[in-house]
C-alpha cells in the first residue's frame, strides 16, 4: 500500500515552499499520497486537498473571531481525514495558528510531525515554546539566529536555508532593455514599484496610501510605476487604480518590480525579504485594524517588524537598513516623504543597497527543499 504524507500550507507563500519540497518527495517516491490543505502549486503536484489555501486567507485577531465557526470545522475535517487515511508523517508549513493546534493532535497519535518555517515565537506568542517542544518532532527553521534561540529553549532545530533563495535562483527575468522595449517605457524614466501585498486586506489598507505617495512623487519625478499584482487576488482588489489614470502604472510580476525598481514601497512581509534578495532600496509599510494593532502591539516584543531589518540588524537591533511606517504613519504624504529622501540621495540608495545584498548572504543554504525532501523520506 503506498504511504501518505498529511500536509498543510495555510496560505500562497506556504503552498509554494511546500510545493518545492513535495515535488522533490515525488520523484524519489512517485507513488506516495499526499492529502491536506494547499493551494494551486500543489494541486497541480496531484495533492488531494480538503481545502484551499485562499479559502484560510485570515488575518489578524478579529479576522480569526469572525471566522470562528469556520475553522472549527476546517479541523474538524483534518483530524476526519487524518483518522481515515493514516498518514505515515505531518508536514506543517508555517502557519501557525492552525498548525500548531494539529500538530498537537498528531502527537497524541504517534504520527511523526515535521515542521517547516517556525512560528515566528522570538518575535510574539513566546509562550508557543512550550508546544513546540512538546508536540514537534523536527523544526526546520529558514533563519540562522532562530537555531540559537530554540536551543535556549531546549529545542534543536536545524537550519535548512530560506526557500526564497531557491526560488529566485531558477528565475527567469527578463534583461533591463527588453522589459523597458516591451513595456514601451521611455527610455531615462525612473522607476518606482509598488507592491501592495498578498492578501486582499493588506491591499485594501495599503495601495490607497502609496497611490497618494505615488500621485506625490508623480508632480516631481513624472516616474513610472510597477505595481506588482497578486495573480490570485481578483480585479476588485484593485479597483482603485481607476481614480489614478494621471500616473503611468505598469503591472508586472512582483519579481520584475524588484528587479526593474530604483524604490519600492513594499507592505511588511515575505516580498520585504524578497526585495533584500534583490538588494533594492525600499520603504517599509503596514496598517492593520486597530483593535488588531492594538493587541499586537502588546504581544510583539521585537523593535523592528520588516524582516529586511531583522535579518540585517540583528533580532534584538532597534538600528534600521530600510524605513518602517506603520499605522498612522504609512499615510501617502509620509510615505512620500521617506521616499524623496531616498530618491534625492544616491549615497544612502547605494548603502542600502549593498547592506541588502550582504544580508542576503545569512539566508543561503543549498537547495532547501531537496534537504527537507530527504528528512521527510527518513518517515516514509
Amino acid at each position: 500500500m503506498p504511504k501518505k504524507l498529511f500536509v498543510l500550507a495555510g496560505e500562497v507563500s506556504g503552498d509554494m515552499h511546500a510545493a518545492g519540497v513535495i515535488d522533490e518527495l515525488l520523484t524519489a517516491r512517485p507513488d506516495l499520497k499526499v492529502f491536506g490543505i494547499g493551494g494551486q502549486k500543489l494541486r497541480a503536484l496531484g495533492a488531494e486537498l480538503l481545502y484551499d489555501s485562499s479559502q484560510m486567507s485570515i488575518m489578524g485577531f478579529v479576522d480569526v473571531l469572525k471566522h470562528s465557526g469556520f475553522l472549527r470545522r476546517v479541523i474538524r475535517d483534518l483530524k476526519e481525514a487524518v483518522l481515515r487515511e493514516q498518514p505515515a508523517v505531518a508536514f506543517l508549513v508555517d502557519y501557525p495558528g492552525m498548525n500548531l493546534l494539529m500538530a498537537r493532535f498528531f502527537h497524541e497519535l504517534g504520527i511523526p510531525v515535521i515542521y517547516y518555517i517556525s512560528p515566528q515565537v522570538w518575535a510574539w506568542k513566546e509562550g508557543r515554546v512550550k508546544a513546540i517542544k512538546r508536540d514537534i518532532d523536527r523544526l526546520l527553521v529558514i533563519f540562522d539566529f532562530e537555531v540559537d534561540f530554540f536551543l535556549r529553549h531546549g529545542i534543536n532545530a536545524e537550519f535548512v536555508g530560506h526557500p526564497v533563495i531557491e526560488q529566485l535562483d531558477e528565475l527567469s527575468l527578463p534583461t533591463r532593455d527588453i522589459f523597458i522595449k516591451k513595456n514601451t517605457i521611455e527610455q531615462g524614466k525612473r522607476l518606482i514599484g509598488l507592491l501592495p501585498g498578498s492578501r486582499p486586506q493588506e491591499v485594501a489598507h495599503l495601495l490607497p496610501e502609496m497611490l497618494k505617495a505615488a500621485r506625490f512623487l508623480n508632480q516631481e519625478y513624472h516616474p513610472v510605476f510597477l505595481l506588482g499584482r497578486a495573480p490570485h487576488l481578483n480585479e476588485t482588489s484593485y479597483h482603485i487604480l481607476s481614480q489614478y489614470s494621471d500616473l503611468t502604472i505598469i503591472r508586472c510580476s512582483a519579481y520584475e518590480v524588484m528587479q526593474f525598481s530604483e524604490l519600492v514601497l513594499v507592505t511588511s512581509g515575505t516580498a520585504t525579504l524578497e526585495s533584500l534578495c534583490f538588494g533594492v532600496p525600499m520603504i517599509v509599510v503596514y496598517k492593520t485594524g486597530m483593535l488588531n494593532y492594538l493587541i499586537g502591539s502588546l504581544l510583539v516584543k521585537l523593535k523592528n517588524i520588516s524582516l529586511a531589518n531583522i535579518v540585517t540588524k540583528g533580532l534584538g537591533s532597534s538600528e534600521r537598513v530600510v524605513p518602517e511606517l506603520l499605522q498612522q504613519k504609512a499615510n501617502g504624504p509620509e510615505i512620500y516623504r521617506q521616499a524623496k529622501m531616498i530618491l534625492d540621495n544616491p549615497e544612502t540608495a547605494g548603502s542600502m543597497h549593498r547592506e541588502l545584498l550582504t544580508a542576503r548572504n545569512k539566508l543561503a543554504s543549498a537547495s532547501p527543499s531537496r534537504k527537507i525532501a530527504g528528512i521527510l523520506q527518513e518517515y516514509l
